[in-house]
C-alpha cells in the first residue's frame, strides 16, 4: 500500500518544529523506521510530516554531572558504536544489537524509538531499569519527566501533541553498577516475545536499588517490584515465583500469555546470572 497524501515541512529549528506542531494532524519525522511503515499500511494518516533531522544539537552523546545525556536524534548505529555509551550506560550497549537489523539501526533514532513506545521495544525498558529521565520541550518551555512517569499505556507517553523529545539522561555507571539484559524473539531483530532489562548496585554480596523492567509482556514496560525484592535478598527462585503477582501478560500474535509468563521466568534466571557474574 501507499500512504495517504500528506504535506511535508523541514523544521529549521526546535522552535520552528514546535510551531509546526500546532497543526492538529502533524507528526514528527526523525528516522522514520516505525512511522513510514504505519503510513504505508495507512495505520497512520497525518496531514503534515515535520522533518526534524536538520535541527542541530540533538545528536550528541555527552557525560556530564554524573549523567549521560543522549540526544534524541542519535542513531541506533551511532549509539551501538559509542565508547561513552559502552562505558557509562552499559545496559543500553547490551540492548542495542537486539534492535532491528543493521539497516534499521542506521536510520532509526533513540528518541524515535522511545517516543513511539512500542511495548515490545528494548529501549523503553532500559530507560525504566536505569531510572532515566526524558528532556522535553513544548510551547511552555522545557521540562524533565522521570522514566517511571513517561510511559502511560499502549503507545502512549507523557509527550503532548506539540512536544518534542530532545534528549534522554541516564545515571553514569559506577564501579558497583550491575546490569543485565536478555530477550526472546522468533528471529534476531524481530520484536521480542518477552524481554528483561535490569540494573542494580552491588553492596557486598547483595544487590541494592535493583530495578527489573520487563518488555513484551504488557502495554508498556513493567516493573517487577515483588521479584526485585526477592532477587535483592538473593533468592532467585522466590523472585521467579513472585513474577506471578508482578506480571499478567496478554495473549498476542507472538505468543500466549502463559508462554510469556514462562519466558519471563527463564529470562529472570538468565539476567540474575549476569548480575551475579558481574559481582564475582
Amino acid at each position: 500500500m501507499k500512504p495517504a497524501p500528506f504535506a511535508y515541512a523541514k523544521a529549521r529549528s526546535l522552535t520552528h518544529a514546535i510551531e509546526l506542531l500546532a497543526n492538529d494532524d502533524a507528526r514528527l519525522l526523525a528516522g522514520g523506521q516505525s512511522l513510514i511503515a504505519t503510513l504505508n499500511m495507512r495505520l497512520s494518516h497525518p496531514g503534515l510530516l515535520i522533518d526534524i533531522n536538520g535541527i542541530g544539537g540533538l545528536d550528541g552523546i555527552v557525560p556530564s554531572d554524573g549523567q549521560l545525556r543522549i540526544g534524541a536524534l542519535v542513531r541506533h548505529a551511532q549509539a551501538e558504536r559509542s565508547a561513552d555509551i559502552a562505558r557509562h550506560a552499559p545496559l543500553i550497549a547490551l540492548a542495542m544489537p537486539h534492535i532491528g537489523h543493521p539497516a534499521i539501526r542506521n536510520r532509526g533514532t533513540i528518541g524515535g524509538s522511545l517516543a513511539f513506545a512500542d511495548p515490545a521495544a528494548e529501549l523503553p525498558a532500559c530507560l525504566v531499569a536505569l531510572d532515566g529521565e526524558f528532556e522535553i520541550v513544548g510551547p511552555q518551555g522545557p521540562r524533565t519527566v522521570k522514566s517511571d512517569n513517561f510511559f502511560k499505556g499502549l503507545f502512549e507517553t507523557a509527550l503532548r501533541g506539540d512536544d518534542v523529545l530532545t534528549a534522554i539522561r541516564a545515571p553514569v555507571a559506577t564501579a558497583d553498577t550491575r546490569v543485565g539484559f536478555a530477550e526472546f524473539a522468533r528471529r534476531h531483530g524481530d520484536y521480542a516475545m518477552a524481554g528483561l532489562a535490569a540494573c542494580a548496585h552491588a553492596d557486598g554480596r547483595a544487590l541494592r536499588d535493583l530495578r527489573l523492567a520487563f518488555f513484551g509482556v504488557g502495554a508498556m514496560p513493567v516493573r517487577a517490584r515483588n521479584a526485585e525484592n526477592a532477587l535483592a535478598a538473593g533468592d532467585v527462585e522466590a523472585a521467579v515465583s513472585a513474577l506471578a503477582s508482578d506480571l499478567d501478560p496478554p495473549d498476542d500474535v507472538q505468543a500466549s500469555g502463559a508462554v510469556k509468563s514462562h519466558l519471563a521466568g527463564v529470562l529472570l534466571r538468565r539476567v540474575a546470572r549476569q548480575l551475579n557474574e558481574a559481582r564475582s
